[in-house]
């Protein structure tokens, strides 16, 4: 379960799934710019994105989970701009993703079909 109103992001460049948690912690504070014992969640995949790791600090040490998808990849959300090497998703996305759902970005809503008379 995730903790309601943490701050969730995922990094969009792949990393080594062999990365342990000092290399992620370092990772944290250069790619997304936050400190690893923030409370945060920071989210990693692999080159082929079948595997994805979570690193926490959960208030008394650091916690590192991992998942790999059976079938199939996870698909990441896309940088709202270029260059931008992190998203920030809310704890719904983050359980689509982890699902192995695909995160949609918005779209502008649908005009309402014309009456003909």
């Amino acid at each position: 379960m995730i903790p309601a109103g943490v701050q969730i992001f995922i990094a969009l460049e792949p990393v080594d799934m062999r990365l342990g948690f000092e290399r992620l912690a370092g990772l944290v504070r250069e790619r997304i710019g936050y400190e690893p014992r923030s409370g945060a969640l920071f989210l990693f995949v692999g080159k082929r994105r079948e595997t994805l790791r979570i690193l926490f600090f959960d208030g008394s040490g650091m916690c590192l989970f991992s998942k790999r998808l059976d079938r199939g990849n996870f698909v990441l959300p896309q940088a709202v701009r270029e260059g931008v090497t992190h998203v920030e998703v809310d704890d719904a996305a983050l359980e689509a993703l982890l699902d192995g759902v695909e995160i949609a970005k918005p779209t502008a809503p649908k005009e309402p079909p014309r009456r003909v008379h």
